[in-house]
């Protein structure tokens, strides 16, 4: 039988519990003919009568004693797969979550997600790296649970859900002997400025629109990532263009003011993007709703992306 039916395994268990072909089909709900015709397709694939009427009623051959355990042993495992999936319990897990994101998402989001990690999973442990062009074979791979950033070319087998959106400002020190409460186009073109190139963050829309609008900043320090930017800005006079809640997480720790852009640019937004392969996994469900909860996403919906 290339294609063996589930239902032929609960045939055989019942007749072997109940010694009856008639009581074995009320006890399963069905038809006496279909468990007689059961009972013919599993006598078929095993070359055995497996049953033989006696005094006592339909009593196993020595075939059938020898396959009971085996058939069980399916019918438990059939179920199992089938079961709901177990629940998640962070509280006494010791799992460890990889996940990719952006240098600015550790610097805004991991310190609430850490601080709430020691509250309610105290053995959980993550392991962060960067957003990178293998990030979509990994999310599918299973060597990352999940991407936190700006992520607009993945295809389709993916999930994602936006956790908030962001727009740019302007940075300058606050002893900048130039710029003060706002900042003029004119002004703009005229200072040095730093250009980050992380991906992931969005931050390639900033070079697309103002190249678009024929705007020519003068570009005096190009940096691989935002973890240094605001240091230097606090202590230079150049300016320089980031996420606002970048700016916001920063502005207690350096010397800078946070300016309106003289030139419009489109927000964009964060989501976390995951591999449909592990969407109703319980730990990775638990996860992406603690990043919703935590980073105001908690109505956003999970949206299958192509």
């Amino acid at each position: 039988m290339s294609r063996f039916d589930i239902e032929l395994l609960f045939i055989f268990d019942e007749i072997y519990k109940s010694r009856n072909v008639t009581r074995a089909a009320e006890n399963l709900g069905l038809p006496q003919s279909t468990v007689s015709i059961g009972l013919g397709k599993l006598r078929t694939h095993f070359g055995d009568r497996l049953f033989a009427r006696t005094s006592k009623g339909m009593e196993p051959t020595p075939r059938a004693q020898n396959a009971v355990q085996d058939v069980r042993a399916a019918i438990a495992a059939w179920q199992h797969a089938l079961a709901d999936q177990p629940v998640f319990d962070p509280a006494a897990s010791t799992r460890e979550f990889a996940i990719c994101m952006t240098d600015i998402s550790e610097i805004v989001l991991l310190p609430t997600l850490l601080n709430h990690l020691q509250q309610t999973g105290p053995g959980i442990t993550l392991d962060v790296s960067k957003i990178a062009t293998d990030t979509p074979a990994r999310l599918e791979g299973g060597e990352v649970d999940l991407a936190v950033g700006f992520m607009p070319h993945l295809e389709s087998g993916f999930y994602q859900q936006k956790l908030f959106d962001q727009h740019f400002v302007c940075l300058v020190a606050s002893s900048h002997p130039r710029i003060r409460d706002s900042i003029t186009v004119e002004e703009f073109l005229a200072e040095g400025h730093i250009e980050v190139k992380s991906s992931g963050t969005g931050h390639s829309i900033v070079e697309k629109v103002l190249a678009a609008a024929g705007v020519q900043r003068r570009i005096v320090l190009k940096l691989p990532s935002f973890l240094g930017v605001s240091r230097i800005v606090a202590e230079t006079e150049y300016i320089v263009t980031v996420p606002y809640r970048y700016a916001l997480q920063m502005r207690d720790h350096e010397a800078f003011r946070i300016l309106p852009l003289p030139v419009a640019l489109p927000s964009f937004s964060v989501k976390q993007h995951w591999h449909e392969r592990y969407h109703q996994d319980a730990s990775n469900r638990w996860l992406r709703q603690t990043m919703a909860q935590l980073f105001g996403a908690g109505d956003a919906t999970a949206l299958p992306i192509g």
